[in-house]
C-alpha cells in the first residue's frame, strides 16, 4: 500500500509541473508571517524619542507606562517620531519623511518660498528603519503603520497623502532637485495609518481662542520659549525643531547667528504656515481639500469623549473622571456650537468632546468615505471607525489611568492590525 501511494504521489507531482496550463498554487500573500513596524507620531507640545525629557516623562504612555518600550518587549517593532511641537503639518509631515528614510529634511523650494523660511532642515544620518519601501523575497513591500494622537493624526494624514499623490508644485519649482516625497506614487508603502483624538476637521477651541484674543499672545509666547530654551545648554531635553526659520538650533551644534527677535517676527506673520491655523476647522478644511484617500491603505479613527449634556441647557460640561487641566476647555467648547470668526459652520453636533478635540471632528474627515468598524469586514481606502471610547484627550496616550488600562486599548489595537491579510 506505501508503495501504490508513493506512485500515486509521484504521477499528481508530475502532472502538476509538466500538464500544459497547471500552475502549482502559491502561497498566497495573507498566508505569509510578515509584521511591519510602526511608527508613532505625537501632537501639539509633544516630543518623541530623540529629546531628553521622553526618557523622563514618555509622550506615548506618558503617567502610565513607557508605551513604546512595553510593545518592543512584546515582539514588535515600534518607533515613537519627533517633529517640530510647535510646526505646521507641512512641514512636520517633511521632518516624518527625513527621519525615516535617513536623509535632509526637504521642505520644499515652492513651501520654503511662499512662507519665508530655509529649504532645508536638518539631517538624519541612518533611517528610523531598513527597507521602507523596498520588496522583500516573496515580492512584498516593506510598509509601515503610523499612529497619530492628537495633531500627529494630521500628519500622517499628510504624509501619507504627499507619498501617494505627491506635490506638483514642489515637482514644477525644483524640477530635477525635488525630494522622493514630492513625486508621490508611495500609497502603498503604508499598510494601516490610525488616528487617535486626532482634530480631523479642526477643533473649535481654536475659534474660542480667537474670540478671546489670545491666538497671537500663545503664538508669542510658545516662540519666545522655543527661542530661549532652543538656544540654551538644554536644548535637545525639549527640542522645537524650528532651525528652518533660524529661532531654534540643532541640538549639538553651534548657535545660528540668526536674531531670534527677527525670526519670532518672521513666525508670527506666517499666516497660514503654523499650528494655529492648521488646527481650526478651515486650516483643516485645506488639508482635507488636498489629500484624498489611497485604495492601498486600511484607515482607522479612534475617539474619545469626556463630557455629558447639561439638562435644560443642551450644553456638554466634563465628567467627573476628567482630567483637571482640561475641564475649562471641555466646557467651552461644550458651549460653542455658532462660529463667530469665519463661515465655517459649526453647530451643536460639535458639543461632545475629549476636553481638546470635537467628537464629530475626531471620527473621520468629512467628505472622505467611512463605515463603522466591523471586524468580519476591513477594506481599504475607507475610513474604519472605531467605537466610541469614555475618556479624554489625556487618557488616549496614558495620562490620568493604569498602565494595564494603556496596554489594553494599544495591544488590542496592533493584534487589530496583525490580523490584516498582508498584501501589495
Amino acid at each position: 500500500m506505501q508503495q501504490l501511494m508513493s506512485i500515486w504521489i509521484a504521477l499528481v507531482m508530475t502532472f502538476v509541473n509538466f500538464v500544459p496550463g497547471f500552475v502549482p498554487p502559491k502561497e498566497t500573500p495573507s498566508e505569509i508571517d510578515k509584521t511591519y513596524p510602526y511608527v508613532f507620531v505625537h501632537g501639539l507640545m509633544g516630543w518623541g524619542r530623540d529629546e531628553g525629557i521622553n526618557s523622563d516623562l514618555p509622550y506615548w504612555g506618558a503617567t502610565s507606562c513607557n508605551l513604546v518600550d512595553n510593545i518592543n518587549a512584546e515582539g514588535y517593532e515600534c518607533y515613537a517620531a519627533s517633529v517640530g511641537p510647535i510646526s505646521s503639518n507641512w512641514d512636520r509631515a517633511c521632518e516624518l519623511y527625513a527621519q525615516m528614510t535617513g536623509t535632509t529634511v526637504d521642505y520644499g523650494e515652492a513651501h520654503a518660498k511662499l512662507h519665508g523660511h530655509a529649504r532645508y532642515g536638518r539631517t538624519y544620518d541612518e533611517p528610523m528603519f531598513d527597507g521602507w519601501g523596498q520588496k522583500d523575497k516573496n515580492g512584498l513591500i516593506n510598509k509601515v503603520n503610523l499612529i497619530g494622537h492628537s495633531f500627529g493624526g494630521n500628519t500622517v494624514r499628510l504624509l501619507l497623502g504627499l507619498l501617494d499623490e505627491g506635490a506638483p508644485e514642489e515637482v514644477r519649482e525644483s524640477g530635477s532637485d525635488v525630494s522622493p516625497l514630492f513625486l508621490g506614487g508611495k500609497g502603498d508603502w503604508v499598510n494601516a495609518l490610525i488616528t487617535i483624538c486626532s482634530p480631523n476637521n479642526g477643533s473649535t477651541l481654536a475659534y474660542i481662542v480667537n474670540d478671546l484674543h489670545l491666538i497671537e499672545l500663545l503664538l508669542m509666547i510658545g516662540y519666545s520659549w522655543a527661542g530661549f530654551f532652543g538656544r540654551s545648554p538644554i536644548n535637545g531635553y525639549f527640542d522645537f525643531h524650528l532651525e528652518q526659520f533660524g529661532l531654534t538650533y540643532i541640538p549639538g551644534e553651534n548657535i545660528s547667528d540668526q536674531d531670534p527677535i527677527h525670526a519670532i517676527a518672521k513666525l508670527l506673520t506666517t499666516e497660514k504656515d503654523n499650528v494655529a491655523f492648521d488646527l481650526s476647522p478651515d486650516g483643516t478644511k485645506e488639508l482635507n481639500d488636498r489629500i484624498g484617500m489611497t485604495d492601498k491603505s486600511y484607515y482607522f479613527s479612534y475617539t474619545f469623549r469626556t463630557t455629558k449634556t447639561v439638562p435644560k441647557l443642551g450644553t456638554q460640561v466634563g465628567i467627573p473622571s476628567t482630567l483637571a487641566i482640561l475641564v475649562p476647555f471641555a466646557a467651552l467648547m461644550g458651549a460653542y456650537s455658532t462660529n463667530t470668526v469665519t463661515d465655517f459652520q459649526i453647530d451643536k453636533t460639535w458639543l461632545e468632546n475629549d476636553g481638546l478635540v470635537n467628537v464629530v471632528s475626531a471620527k473621520y474627515p468629512f467628505d472622505d468615505p467611512h463605515v463603522d468598524y466591523n471586524p468580519d469586514n476591513i477594506c481599504k481606502g475607507i475610513w474604519n471607525v472605531m467605537p466610541l471610547s469614555t475618556g479624554d484627550h489625556g487618557n488616549a496616550i496614558g495620562i490620568g489611568v493604569s498602565e494595564e488600562q494603556t496596554m489594553e486599548f494599544y495591544n488590542g489595537m496592533i493584534q487589530m492590525v496583525e490580523a490584516l491579510p498582508v498584501t501589495n
